[in-house]
This record gives C-alpha cells, sequence and structure tokens, in this order.
C-alpha cells in the first residue's frame, strides 16, 4: 500500500470507512456491467456455431490486435530512440561516438533491466521458447502485464542502440492477445491454444510483412507441428496482420534486398551451397553456446549498465553497421561489397553484442540477430569465393540472403520459416534451390556443434523437455488410461443422422466413435461431417444411418504413451481419437488434447497431484 500515491491512499481509507450500503451503490454499476458480460459470454458460447465459425471469426479479431500491437511497439521504439538519441544530441557537446555510444547504451540496457525488476519482479520469461512452455503446461494462459512490461522494456533495449531483435516482444504480445481474448470468452485450452498461435502468427507477419512465414512460425514453434485443424486459424490472423501492417508501413521487404543478386553456375549450388550450410552450421552452433554460456550468471543494475557499455563500444567500432536507428538494420547492400574478413567480424560482433545485451540485463528477441549473423556469415563466404575465383562472376549478395534463411534455421530450429522468409522477402523462385539446400545442411551440422538450438536452450536450462508441442518429460510416464475420457458419446451404426443432428446440436463433444452392435469401431462421426450433410440439398437425410457418414480413423489402445497421442492428433489433424481395447477391438472411451491438458494439470507423474 505504501506504494501508491497519497491521494489513492486517502481514497482507499475513505472508501474503507464508507458504511457497507454507500460502498455497495459504488460497486454496482461495475457487477451490473460483469453480470451482462457473463450472461453475453453463457449465451455466445451456448449458440450453434460451428467450431470453424467461431475459430476463423476469432483468427480476424487477433490478427487485427497483433498487427495494432506490432504498430504500437514500433512507435514505442521511436520513442525511446527520441528519448535515448535525438534529444540528447540537442544539447549535449558532440563527445564522438566511443563515448556516446556507451553512455547512452549502457542507460537504455539499465533502464530496460529496471523496468522488468519494478513492473514485472521475478519474472524471466515472457519469449518465445516460454510461450511455447505455457502453451504445453498451462493450455495456453498467458498473463498480460508481464507481456506488456517485457514489450516496453524491448522497446527501450532497441530504442538505446543494443543489439536485440523485435520479433520475440511482438510475438509475445500477440500471444498474450490470443489468450486475453479466449479468457475473455472462457474458451477452453484447445481454443485457446490456437489463439495463442494466431496471435504469433499475426505478429511475426505484421513485424516481417511475411505472412506465410508468421503463419509457418506459430506452427513450427509455438503449437509444435503442422496440424491441419490450426492451419486456417494460423493462416487468416497472419494474412489480415499483413493487411493492417501495409496500410501503414507499405508493402516492401523489412530489409531492403541488393538490386542483383543469383547464382551462375549448378555447380555452387552442388558444391559452393552445400559448403556454406556447413560454415553456417558451425557459426549458429557456436552462437547458441556463446549466447548461454554469456549469459549464466544474475543480472544487477551494474552488470546492466556494464554490458550496454561494452555493446555500445562494439557498436562504435562497427560505425554503427551492427545496429540500425532504433530499429535493427541489416545492410545487404554494403554487405555485397565488403571484404570477407571485415564482415566475418561484424558475425563475430554480432554474436557478442546480441549475447550481452540479451544476458546482461537487456529485453528482446534473438530472431532478427540471428538474420543479421547469417547475412553477415554468407557475404563473408560469398566474398572469400569471388577473391577466389574473381573470374567466375560470384554474387556475395546471393550467398547473404540464402545465410539469413540458414542461420534463423539452425539457430531457432525453424527450417521452414527460414526458407519461407527468404522466399517472401525477394519473392523469386530461383533462389529457393541453393536456399533448401543450405537450409539442410545447416540444420544437421549445427545440432551436431550443438544439441540445442536457441528456444530449446532456454527451456531445457529450465529443465523442460518440449517435442512437437508437448513436453516430453512430463509425459514419459503417462499413458491414455490415465487420461481416457471413458463417459464419451459412442454411436450405434444404425442411428439415423437426423436424429445425430438433434442429439448433438449443443454437445461439447466433437468426435464420435461409430460402433457395430458388439461395440467393435468401425470409424467415427465429427461434428464436422454432420454439418456437411445437413448442407448437402442433393441427398435427403431419410434413410442415412451412423455407418454411411462414419470414415475410418486410427485408434489407440490404454497403454499408448500420451506423447505418441499428441503426434497422432497434430498429423491427423482431429481433435480426439477412439481407445479400444487390443484383444477384442470394443470401444472403451476417446482420448484428446483436452483430456491431457486436464491430466497434465493434476500432475505429471500417474496418480500424481499438482
Amino acid at each position: 500500500m505504501n506504494d501508491y500515491p497519497a491521494v489513492v491512499r486517502g481514497a482507499l481509507r475513505l472508501a474503507a470507512r464508507l458504511p457497507r450500503q454507500a460502498r455497495r451503490l459504488i460497486y454496482a454499476p461495475g457487477r451490473m456491467a460483469g453480470g451482462a458480460w457473463d450472461d453475453f459470454v453463457t449465451w455466445f458460447n451456448g449458440l450453434d456455431l460451428s467450431e470453424n465459425a467461431v475459430l476463423l471469426g476469432f483468427a480476424v479479431v487477433v490478427g487485427a490486435a497483433g498487427a495494432i500491437g506490432v504498430i504500437g511497439f514500433y512507435k514505442l521504439i521511436d520513442l525511446a530512440y527520441l528519448v535515448f538519441f535525438q534529444w540528447p544530441s540537442s544539447w549535449l557537446p558532440p563527445l564522438g561516438p566511443y563515448i556516446t555510444r556507451p553512455l547512452i547504451t549502457g542507460l537504455a540496457v539499465f533502464a530496460a533491466w529496471w523496468v522488468m525488476r519494478r513492473f514485472a519482479p521475478g519474472e524471466d520469461g515472457m519469449t518465445v521458447p516460454d510461450v511455447q512452455r505455457r502453451v504445453v503446461r498451462t493450455g495456453g494462459r498467458i498473463p498480460t502485464r508481464p507481456a506488456v512490461v517485457r514489450t516496453t522494456a524491448a522497446a527501450v533495449t532497441l530504442g538505446g542502440g543494443a543489439s536485440v531483435g523485435s520479433e520475440g516482444p511482438v510475438a509475445v504480445l500477440g500471444a498474450a492477445a490470443g489468450s486475453a481474448v479466449a479468457r475473455v470468452f472462457r474458451f477452453g485450452p484447445e481454443r485457446m491454444t490456437l489463439l495463442v498461435a494466431a496471435g504469433t502468427a499475426a505478429a511475426i507477419s505484421a513485424a516481417f510483412n511475411a505472412p506465410l512465414a508468421g503463419a509457418f512460425f506459430a506452427l513450427e514453434e509455438i503449437l509444435g507441428g503442422l496440424s491441419v485443424a490450426a492451419f486456417p486459424v494460423v493462416v487468416v490472423a497472419s494474412v489480415v496482420a499483413a493487411v493492417i501492417s501495409r496500410s501503414v508501413f507499405g508493402n516492401h521487404p523489412a530489409f531492403p534486398i541488393p538490386e542483383e543478386y543469383s547464382y551462375r553456375h549448378l555447380a555452387e549450388v552442388a558444391i559452393a551451397y552445400p559448403l556454406l550450410g556447413v560454415a553456417l552450421g558451425i557459426v549458429a552452433g557456436y552462437f547458441i553456446r556463446i549466447y548461454f554460456r554469456v549469459g549464466r550468471r544474475e543480472v544487477t543494475g551494474r552488470r546492466a549498465l556494464m554490458g550496454g557499455a561494452f555493446v555500445g563500444l562494439l557498436v562504435a567500432a562497427s560505425g554503427g553497421l551492427l545496429v540500425g536507428t532504433g530499429h535493427l538494420a541489416i545492410p545487404l547492400d554494403q554487405f555485397a561489397t565488403m571484404a570477407w574478413w571485415a564482415l566475418g567480424l561484424l558475425a563475430l560482433g554480432k554474436i557478442l553484442a546480441t549475447a550481452i545485451s540479451l544476458g546482461w540485463g537487456g529485453s528482446g528477441g534473438v530472431f532478427t540477430p540471428a538474420l543479421y549473423v547469417g547475412a553477415a556469415t554468407g557475404g563473408a563466404f560469398g566474398a572469400g569465393l569471388a577473391a577466389l575465383f574473381p573470374d567466375a562472376g560470384l554474387q556475395p549478395a546471393a550467398y547473404a540472403l540464402v545465410g539469413m534463411g540458414a542461420m534463423v534455421a539452425a539457430a531457432t530450429g525453424a527450417p521452414i520459416t527460414g526458407i519461407l522468409m527468404i522466399f517472401e522477402m525477394t519473392d523469386d523462385y530461383a533462389i529457393m534451390l541453393p536456399l533448401m539446400m543450405t537450409v539442410a545442411v545447416a540444420v544437421v551440422v549445427a545440432r551436431r556443434v550443438e544439441r540445442d538450438d536457441l528456444y530449446s536452450g532456454w527451456l531445457r536450462r529450465r529443465g523442460i523437455n518440449l517435442d512437437h508441442g508437448v513436453d516430453r518429460d512430463a509425459l514419459a510416464g503417462l499413458t491414455v488410461g490415465d487420461a481416457i475420457d471413458r463417459a464419451a458419446i459412442v454411436v450405434q451404426d444404425d442411428e439415423p443422422v437426423e436424429q445425430l443432428l438433434r442429439r448433438f446440436a449443443f454437445s461439447d463433444q466433437t468426435v464420435y466413435p461409430v460402433v457395430d452392435p458388439a461395440r467393435r469401431l468401425l470409424g467415427i462421426i465429427t461434428l464436422r461431417d454432420l454439418g456437411e450433410v445437413a448442407r448437402a440439398e442433393d441427398v435427403p437425410l431419410a434413410g442415412i444411418v451412423a455407418r454411411d457418414v462414419a470414415h475410418a480413423t486410427e485408434a489407440v489402445t490404454l497403454e499408448i504413451s500420451l506423447s505418441d497421442v499428441v503426434r497422432r492428433l497434430g498429423a491427423l489433424g482431429v481433435a480426439a481419437l477412439p481407445v479400444v481395447d487390443a484383444p477384442s477391438g470394443r470401444v472403451l472411451g476417446t482420448i484428446g488434447r483436452a483430456g491431457i491438458l486436464n491430466r497434465y494439470g493434476r500432475g505429471a507423474a500417474p496418480g500424481g497431484s499438482s
């Protein structure tokens, strides 16, 4: 209470002295509004709306919220840059970059550290891997306040000239927006998870003007796989965000692309680019290793100030090439003309500057710094080849572009995202051949050098081991028998479809096993199947029974692990699978993501409790 201003404390004391009846009158409007909203949410969730209609409608809302969040975040970066650089230059005497840069960046990193410590104490998360963790362990519940605080701290870090990326904060902000919308409407874990992924996709799409890359980043990194059910939701949110951001920022690549880039010989694809992949994989492995070693110690205010000052010295030594003016820039046009050794030094400097900026108190992401390191490493490789073979007509710019995608793939564990981002930036299909080759080699080599990527390493150092969107360690000892829904509705094969439509109009269950008189599995019917039959004008409902609509599906048995079930659900794009008794084939119930999340919430071990 002592932290509140005096006026607020006085108002609270006065309210405490009011008679109970008076306090009821004061709080009554809020309670009435809350009650009205509760009634609206209950009415809305009771509507007979298809799952796709609900999710796609909210994907539009979350996509717009993600884009608006990115716009606001960029304005906040501009404000921080104005405060730290432009405003002081109007009254400070010229001191030179080797004094000005360390002073300003040191103060900025200290300020970012203080913002987190003051307004989100004890919170070391609100990063992309933290969103992954929350999706798996809490069904996508992401608190809004720490996400906003982390975003503010990241804007201060970027505006003050430190070496961090903008994608991490905006991804978390978009995910938090999706989570907040789901909580307001009291959606279950499955819907909430999809809207969190949609918010992440929207933010990446708006930040990089790359809707495809944004969608696949959410699928790869947040959901842990290419889920058929999630694909429409994240794509709609990503496209909506791209449309809004283009209306504000314009329709152009996130980084300026050189006018000339290409490969001239097939031998480059067969020999040079695989060698580039090896080099990038090695650099990515040491990037990851250095990043986690630098950030081992506990961060204090003094450490944040010193770390920011050292980053400022590195930026001054690079002539400002390591960072942009608030928004991180990748000067590809300059990379295409620089000597190989200079680009190599920039790559090394970027790795050190990023590790110190984030490990010593700053806030931000690692995705954009990985793009920079890849561009510098690829450009150095291309420039070196051009120096060795001056008559071959090699273009270092092509190697820099390919290096960006391959480094992102190797350092963050998102190969499809890395490929699609470069393709969307260049809009050139010809670059896909060397890009895909380099990405494949770089990912393999990087995992040989360092077992973790930048995201999985953050999780593993906190005792979390995720695999395809599930907590592999927590679910290792759990089987289908621990989370089966034995009360699930089972449909007889001769039940009329007309009767099923009336019976399941307001049911929460979405997948129904169809069985014969001996309760042996014949297939499944989903609510989508019933909806398609009901809408088919040329097919009369009279005479159609459940076995006519049912389709084949996989089934699981009681001893199969829950992590295996989650992988199957993602691959098949269904909400649940039937559970059968192995000897007899009789249906025992169903198993779905909701049941798995509920079981996980009760404790990691069989019979455990939270």
